[in-house]
């Protein structure tokens, strides 16, 4: 490990924790991070939430039927995007080699900061967990070993706030302990066909013939067996950018009325913009997505002229990829705007225009972004969208039956 330490560090229940850290009396309370409509997802929940089985990305109407009790607490993105900035300036205090997997966890190969520091890596480790508690407010688990694998499996089996370290001598018997399904790659239905062959374990995949694993699962077969062995080669590769950036709702009803839907498209186009100037990206394709009431789905993408990060071009072209689809067939359930095809807007060309509306627009939406820094979005919003009721919300924000 002195030769190659890997850690994988991931924030425990991110959104939950950086809302506790602005609002102490939901300090050990049972919290969820998402919107209140019965149709929406759930973002991130409180440890004492999950104990009533509410997990991320679970319909918000089962999550409240498991936990009905639980409080309901409207996402900040622009705020989490700050922590996280503030948490990737952390881990480059003890390395330049940091892999952002998401906003909340990344890989950092800590090799060099071994020789520098002259600290093992599960003592980096302490001090980086130490630092992110005192400075952020928040807490991490840390997972420390030889390769990305196995560090973010650590990391996992380490939560909440824990710190696991996997030495290469022990890394075969840690990976052989543990179920089929901890290996990337074996989801439920790769689980069931390994079931069927007797394979439970990573030990029991670990040795079972590359014939067999080959005809039941072709090439994922023979990767999972690297993986069973702790074989994974892979650098921390500090380079990663995100390839789009998007914003989605799901309608408590479902939505028919075009005025409606132009609306609740505005709202998007400013989330989306607002996360792109607030990574210094900007858009060279605008997707728009569709899903109606029977659950099919479109998607439509725009490449536009020029890169943008305003949500007037980014709700422009919203429109069009809109109006280009016809009569719709049925109600939409849901509707989402994402950003595509990214590149540093720092320097980049803006399209020029003789119009001075260019310019005011990208005036407002930058003072809207520091005002959403300092108070929180929704306290400012394009005056088209006042008093205009959500669809499916009442006129406070909030579901007909609350």
């Amino acid at each position: 490990m002195r030769r190659r330490g890997v850690l994988h560090v991931d924030m425990d229940a991110f959104f939950v924790a950086v809302e506790q850290r602005e609002r102490p009396e939901l300090r050990g309370r049972r919290v969820i991070v998402g919107f209140p409509a019965e149709r929406s997802v759930v973002l991130s929940a409180s440890y004492e939430a999950r104990a009533f089985g509410v997990s991320s990305a679970m319909p918000m109407a089962i999550a409240l039927r498991r936990c009905p009790d639980a409080i309901v607490v409207e996402p900040r993105h622009h705020l989490y995007y700050e922590v996280s900035r503030q948490l990737m300036r952390l881990f480059a205090d003890f390395t330049d080699l940091v892999e952002p997997l998401s906003v909340d966890e990344a890989f950092l190969d800590v090799s060099g900061a071994v020789r520098r520091l002259g600290a093992a890596p599960e003592q980096i480790a302490a001090q980086i967990k130490a630092r992110i508690r005192s400075e952020l407010g928040i807490t991490a688990s840390v997972g420390v070993a030889s390769t990305k694998f196995v560090a973010k499996i650590a990391s996992t089996r380490s939560k909440p706030d824990g710190l696991l370290v996997i030495r290469p001598e022990d890394t075969v018997p840690f990976l052989h302990s543990l179920p089929v399904g901890a290996l990337w790659g074996i989801g439920g239905k790769t689980r069931e066909v390994l079931g069927r062959l007797g394979i439970h374990t990573v030990g029991d995949l670990a040795q079972t013939p590359d014939s067999t694993l080959r005809r039941a699962l072709g090439a994922t077969g023979l990767q999972a067996k690297r993986l069973s062995w702790g074989i994974d080669e892979r650098a921390v590769t500090p380079t990663r950018e995100e390839k789009s950036i998007g914003a989605e709702e799901t309608f408590a009803v479902d939505v028919s009325d075009d005025a409606a839907l132009h609306a609740e498209l505005l709202r998007l186009a400013h989330r989306v913009a607002g996360r792109l100037r607030g990574q210094g990206l900007a858009a060279g394709t605008v997707a728009l997505k569709l899903r109606y009431t029977d659950f099919s789905t479109l998607a439509r993408s725009h490449t536009l002229t020029v890169p943008t990060d305003g949500a007037q071009h980014l709700y422009s072209a919203g429109r069009q990829l809109l109006a280009a689809l016809g009569p719709r067939p049925q109600a939409v359930r849901l509707l989402g705007l994402r950003g595509e095809r990214l590149s540093r807007s720092a320097g980049a060309p803006r399209q020029l225009s003789l119009d001075r509306t260019e310019d005011n627009w990208r005036t407002a939406e930058e003072a809207l972004d520091r005002v959403s820094e300092r108070f929180g979005s929704g306290m400012v919003q394009p005056a088209r969208l006042l008093g205009e009721p959500r669809p499916g919300l009442q006129r406070d924000g909030r579901t007909p039956r609350e």
